[in-house]
């Protein structure tokens, strides 16, 4: 296996990127804007949309051009070789700056976490601003709406469980809501509308990394 490496531009940018991600649903949408350094790699931003979203990163993701699924668009993520098929259109997300693909207030990408419950982020490049001296990076600005809980069937399962808990006469209910108490890790009763920004906390994307590589 390939030593896992975050590419680096050699000197510290001037201007930061501020990012909208948009979790797409037919409820109210989930969304962050965050501000990241212009030499992020896509895992770099990989790890800062999971600690923004809320999502708890044990899933796989990718970043796509383009919305569909498959074709010759530029895809990046965490190829694996299992001796037997590789994807060849599939780059290692660490060796990838995101600079050399957002060059001008509205770029966008899609971001694609969880292959089963398929969760897909627009991620929409908002402004190149000037770096702030001593600005603290990544960082989140602003937000909506709670992070649909990991594991609850997609957009559709999720519709289903908001309908659920809106309704204590369910059958349901008890289970539901019993199960999000339990999977909840703020420790308070999940509620869709809720978020707070002061809870935002961004994790390091080179330990995550090196994580990651123990474990591939």
């Amino acid at each position: 296996m390939q030593h896992l490496k975050i590419a680096r531009l050699k000197q510290k940018s001037k201007v930061l990127f501020q990012f909208r991600i948009t979790l797409q649903m037919d409820e109210p949408e989930a969304w962050r804007v965050i501000q990241v350094p212009e030499e992020y790699t896509f895992w770099e931003l990989h790890v800062a949309i999971q600690d923004a979203m809320g999502w708890h990163d044990c899933h796989l993701h990718e970043f796509r051009l383009e919305q569909r699924p498959i074709g010759q668009s530029v895809r990046f993520g965490i190829p694996f070789d299992d001796g037997e098929m590789t994807d060849p259109n599939l780059l290692p997300c660490w060796k990838a700056n995101v600079g050399d693909h957002f060059r001008r207030p509205g770029d966008q990408m899609y971001y694609i976490y969880d292959f089963g419950d398929n969760w897909v982020h627009e991620v929409l490049l908002e402004g190149i601003l000037l770096r702030e001296k001593g600005a603290k990076l990544p960082r989140c600005i602003d937000g909506a709406r709670a992070t649909p809980p990991e594991d609850c069937g997609g957009p559709g399962g999720y519709a289903d469980l908001l309908e659920t808990i809106s309704n204590p006469e369910a059958e349901e209910y008890e289970d539901i809501v019993a199960w999000l108490n339990e999977s909840s890790q703020s420790g308070q009763p999940f509620d869709p509308a809720r978020f707070d920004i002061e809870k935002v906390k961004f994790t390091n994307p080179a330990k995550r990394l090196k994580k990651l590589q123990e474990n591939l």
